[in-house]
This record gives C-alpha cells, sequence and structure tokens, in this order.
C-alpha cells in the first residue's frame, strides 16, 4: 500500500509478519526511498521522528495494536557511565579505534560471520552472503562511517579486527545502523564498549546525541539499551526522558498506533527552496 505526501515523499508499509522481539506479535513497517540530493537532509529530518535507515530505506514500525518499539538516543552532555561501564571501558582500553569510509572488507565479513553463527543463527540476518554485506555496508546515499576497533594480537604481533559499527553522522550526533563483534570477547562486554565509545565520539564532534535504533521493552534482546542514561524515546510525536514512571506504562505493550494515513500526514517532511 503506498501514501503520498507533497514534494513526491511516497510512503510504504511492509507485509505484516512475525515480530522477531515480542512472541506473539506481528510486525508492519512504514518506509520510504532515501535518495537524491537531499538524501542527506531527509535522513536528518526523519531520524529526528523516530525513523531509521537500512541502506537506501527510510523505516519506523507501524504496527497494528502494539507501539512497543521505541527510537532512543543518548543525550551526551548528561550521560555518566556506571561503575559497571567504566568497568567496561577498563577491559577495552587496548582497543584501537579506526574509521573509515563505508566500505566493506573479507575481514569485516569474516568476523561478522562469526557473529551471526555464534549470537543470531536463526535471525533474519543469518543468510546474509557477502554480497549482502556489502550492500548493507555501502549503499548509503548519506554521511556513513565504518568504525573500526582492533586488538592487540597474542603474542604482540600486530592487530586484528574485534568490531565493527556502522555509523551515519547526522546534523545533531550519531546513529549506529548496526554492530558486531568477536564472539569470543563476550567477557569483555563489546557491545556495551561500542556504545560507550560513539559517545565519545559524539563529545569529541561537538555533537549531543547517539541515536540507538529501537529499544522494545519486554524485549530481552532489547533491554540493555535502557543501560545508559539520560535516555530519551521518540513517543507520542516527542522525544522524551526515559524515568521510572514511563517504565511501567510502556512496558504494558503500548495500545493501538494511529491508522496508517493518520501516521503520514503527521510526518515533518524538509521544506525545499
Amino acid at each position: 500500500m503506498r501514501h503520498s505526501l507533497p514534494q513526491s515523499h511516497q510512503f510504504y508499509v511492509t507485509a505484516p509478519q512475525p515480530c522477531p522481539y515480542l512472541a506473539g506479535k506481528i510486525e508492519r513497517k512504514l518506509f520510504t526511498a532515501l535518495q537524491g540530493e537531499g538524501a542527506a537532509h531527509l535522513n536528518d529530518v526523519l531520524s529526528h521522528q523516530g525513523f531509521r535507515r537500512s541502506q537506501n530505506v527510510l523505516y519506523r514500525p507501524s504496527c497494528a495494536g502494539c507501539s512497543a518499539c521505541l527510537s532512543a538516543r543518548i543525550p551526551v552532555d548528561g550521560f555518566r557511565p556506571s561503575r559497571g561501564q567504566r568497568r567496561v571501558l577498563q577491559r577495552n582500553a587496548d582497543l584501537e579505534r579506526r574509521s573509515s569510509s563505508p566500505w566493506a572488507t573479507e575481514e569485516q565479513f569474516a568476523l561478522f560471520r562469526r557473529y551471526l553463527d555464534a549470537r543470531h543463527a536463526t535471525g533474519g540476518m543469518a543468510d546474509m552472503d557477502s554480497h549482502e554485506f556489502a550492500a548493507m555496508i555501502e549503499e548509503t546515499p548519506v554521511r556513513s562511517r565504518v568504525v573500526e576497533y582492533h586488538a592487540p594480537r597474542a603474542g604482540g604481533r600486530g592487530r586484528e579486527l574485534a568490531a565493527v559499527c556502522l555509523t551515519d553522522v547526522l546534523s545533531d550526533g550519531v546513529s549506529m545502523v548496526y554492530s558486531f563483534f568477536d564472539p569470543d570477547r563476550a567477557a569483555d562486554s563489546l557491545g556495551a564498549f561500542i556504545i560507550l565509545d560513539h559517545i565519545a565520539i559524539a563529545r569529541e564532534a561537538g555533537l549531543p546525541y547517539v541515536y540507538l535504533g529501537y529499544w522494545v521493552p519486554g524485549s530481552p534482546k532489547m533491554d540493555y539499551k535502557a543501560r545508559y542514561r539520560p535516555l530519551e524515546i521518540f513517543i507520542e510525536g516527542r522525544w522524551t526522558e526515559l524515568g521510572v514512571a514511563d517504565l511501567g506504562r510502556i512496558g504494558r505493550g503500548g495500545g493501538d498506533r494511529a491508522a496508517i494515513g493518520e501516521q503520514v500526514s503527521a510526518i515533518e517532511l524538509p521544506t525545499t527552496k
């Protein structure tokens, strides 16, 4: 089904399918193409309204009967690491960050396959081959970076790839599109370290937010995002700091979203000259 707004922006809805986060729920996404000269600005504007990028598409959950998926971001200035997060930083102090343009390598793909096989063997990306992986990394019409983390090899013979994050640079922050890491280093909490280091990246760049993607209360896969405080969630059309009072209300599953047509008409689009 297609829904249109002025300026030739067209929005579509995916077919219903089982939700990967909450048992018994059905997933559906609202999405639009991301292309042309205005792609970066559109990515900015829609990211500020809870959308996420996947290659040349911007999408947002639009599930009937459920509004549990909530876009989340960390306000950098207010963030102070917890004791456990400080330990994560200390455990990974020997990692070296290297940032480059979005280009896929064989070393990245090998690590990606090991990560999927160990942690997401039955997930939607489990069958992704090297060409699809390259498309995920390289097909971006916006300003994107590949952030690699290299660890010392055993015996001190150079360094090896330990973790990777595909990151978009927005006007007001960095958006973590997808990350993966060495499953043999589970004790080092590399996933948490990547988030903590992106907070450092945003601070270094003078950007106020780190966009984490969707937080889903009640989903064990997504619970970790609530450990970063303060955390803002996009709910009822605005960014709101997540507080203790919010958890109980949101945790009950959130009600129906507005009809698709109403959702589309409420989207604010970039203005044209």
